[in-house]
C-alpha cells in the first residue's frame, strides 16, 4: 500500500519526514526523485508529470527532478564552453575522512558530514582543496553531465562581470542608471548609481518573498512577466523583464540600507549588455566559460523576447561551478591570465560595512556574500541551497547544489554554514 501523491509506503512516511515551519515534508532520501519516479515512462503517467503549464515544477518534491532539467521546462539560451578541451582537475581523495567529519550545527546538534547533506536535500557537492577534487557526490536526479539550476549564483558571476568591466573604464559605478539606460528615467532607478544596484542598496518599492503558494509579492509578477511562470488568462500586466523593470518605482532612500531584490541584477545586467553590445550569456563564455575550460556548456534562462535573466537564471554542471569558484580563490588568475581583475577579488573580500546586515553578519559586496569568518569566505547563494563557497585561508572551494523544500537560505544555512566552516578547519590543519 502507498500514498499516491507521495510514491512511498505509508507506514514509512512517518519514518522519512522533516519539519519546517510547522509542515512535514519527505526527507532527503525519500524524496529522491528517482524513488519518486517522476518523469519516468514513455510517455510518464499524469501524476508522475512534471510540466510548465501545471506551474508545479517549482513545489516540492517536484523541484527534486525539475532543478537538474529547467530547460526542458522554461526558455534558455546557451552559453558555449567553446572548441578546445576541458580544463583538467588533479584529485587527492579525501572521501572517507570527509564523510565522517562531524559538526555541531546551529541549533547545537551533533551531525556527520554525509548524513547532514541528506538532511539539507543536496544534489551535488564538489569540495577542491588547493585546486584538486578531494570530494565528489551526485544524488537524485544530478549527473556530472547536467547543468542544475543556480539560481542567485547567478547573480555573483554578473556581478563579478561588472566589477571587472568597472575595473577595466568600461562602466563607471558612480553614474546613475538612466546614464546607461534612458528607459528607466521616471523610475525606481532615476537617481540610484550603478554600484548601489550592485550592492543592492537601492530603495525599491518591491516586495521579494517566496513563501510556498504566496502569489502576492512582486517577485510571483516578475517571474509570469518574464517567462517563468505560465500566465494566467485573467493577465493584463508586463510581458518582458525590462517592461516590468520600467514599472518599479522608488520606495525609501538608496544608499541608506542594504535591500536585497533580484531585479537590481537583471538591470545591472541590462547596463552590460548595452554598454558591450553583448547579452550576459555572450559575456559568460567569452570572459568565463571559454577561457575557464569549461566542461559543459551552461544555459541562461530568457525572458519572452530572448533577454537572459541574470537575477537567478544561469544552469551550470557542478564541476563547472567549482572551476568558477577556484578562479575566484585564484585572485581571478587561471592558467596565467587574469580572467577577473585581483583587485575586483579584493574589493569583494574586503565586503561593504557589515553592519548593514546586522542581523546575520554579513555584508555584501558586488552581488557576493561576506561572512568575515576565520577562513576569509565569500560565498555566492541561491534559493533551494545554491551554494559556492570560497575560503582562501583554508584553499578550499564548495560547489553545492540542492532543492530544498523551503526557498530561503536560512533553511539550509542551520546546518551548511556551520559544516562548510568545520571542513575548511579540517582541510586547513
Amino acid at each position: 500500500m502507498t500514498d499516491v501523491e507521495l510514491g512511498v509506503p505509508l507506514r514509512d512516511v512517518e519514518e522519512s519526514m522533516l519539519e519546517f515551519e510547522g509542515k512535514r515534508y519527505l526527507d532527503g532520501r525519500a524524496s529522491d526523485p528517482r524513488e519518486l519516479g517522476w518523469m519516468r515512462g514513455a510517455p510518464p503517467p499524469k501524476d508522475r508529470r512534471i510540466t510548465f503549464e501545471s506551474d508545479s515544477y517549482f513545489d516540492f518534491p517536484q523541484n527534486r527532478w525539475s532543478l537538474s532539467h529547467m530547460r526542458e521546462l522554461v526558455a534558455t539560451v546557451n552559453v558555449w564552453r567553446g572548441q578546445g578541451a576541458p580544463s583538467q582537475f588533479e584529485r587527492s581523495d579525501k572521501t572517507a575522512d570527509i564523510d565522517a567529519l562531524t559538526f555541531a550545527d546551529k541549533d547545537g546538534r551533533i551531525r556527520r558530514f554525509d548524513e547532514a547533506l541528506f538532511d539539507t536535500y543536496a544534489d551535488g557537492i564538489v569540495v577542491l582543496h588547493r585546486g584538486r577534487i578531494v570530494y565528489e557526490r551526485y544524488f537524485g536526479a544530478l549527473e556530472p553531465h547536467l547543468p542544475h539550476a543556480c539560481y542567485s549564483v547567478t547573480k555573483s558571476y554578473a556581478g563579478a562581470l561588472t566589477a571587472a568591466f568597472v575595473h577595466e573604464g568600461v562602466l563607471d559605478d558612480s553614474k546613475m542608471i538612466p546614464h546607461y539606460l534612458p528607459e528607466l528615467r521616471g523610475t525606481a532607478w532615476q537617481d540610484a548609481t550603478l554600484r548601489q544596484v550592485m550592492d543592492m542598496q537601492t530603495g525599491l518599492a518591491h516586495t521579494e518573498e517566496y513563501a510556498p503558494g504566496d502569489r502576492s509579492s512582486d517577485a510571483w509578477t516578475y517571474r509570469i512577466a518574464s517567462g517563468r511562470r505560465p500566465r494566467p488568462d485573467s493577465y493584463g500586466g508586463p510581458r518582458t523583464a525590462c517592461d516590468y523593470l520600467r514599472t518599479v518605482r522608488k520606495q525609501g532612500t538608496h544608499g541608506e540600507a542594504f535591500a536585497y531584490k533580484s531585479i537590481n541584477t537583471d538591470v545591472m545586467a541590462w547596463v552590460m549588455a548595452r554598454v558591450t553590445g553583448r547579452s550576459f550569456a555572450q559575456l559568460l563564455h567569452e570572459r568565463l566559460w571559454s577561457p575557464l575550460g569549461c566542461e559543459e556548456d551552461g544555459y541562461v534562462i530568457v525572458d519572452p523576447i530572448g533577454l537572459p535573466l541574470a537575477g537567478g537564471g544561469l544552469n551550470a554542471t557542478l564541476r563547472d561551478l567549482a572551476r568558477f569558484g577556484e578562479l575566484i580563490r585564484r585572485e581571478g588568475e587561471w592558467n596565467g591570465k587574469q580572467l577577473i581583475p585581483a583587485s575586483v577579488v579584493h574589493d569583494i573580500q574586503e565586503g561593504d560595512h557589515p553592519a548593514k546586515l546586522p542581523a546575520i553578519g554579513y555584508s555584501y559586496r558586488s552581488q557576493w556574500w561576506v561572512p568575515h569568518n576565520e577562513l576569509g569566505a565569500i560565498e555566492a547563494r541561491g534559493l533551494y541551497g545554491q551554494r559556492i563557497y570560497v575560503a582562501p585561508k583554508a584553499e578550499m572551494v564548495i560547489a553545492r547544489f540542492a532543492s530544498h523544500p523551503l526557498a530561503p537560505a536560512r533553511y539550509n544555512d542551520v546546518i551548511s554554514v556551520p559544516q562548510m566552516l568545520a571542513l575548511g578547519r579540517m582541510l586547513r590543519e
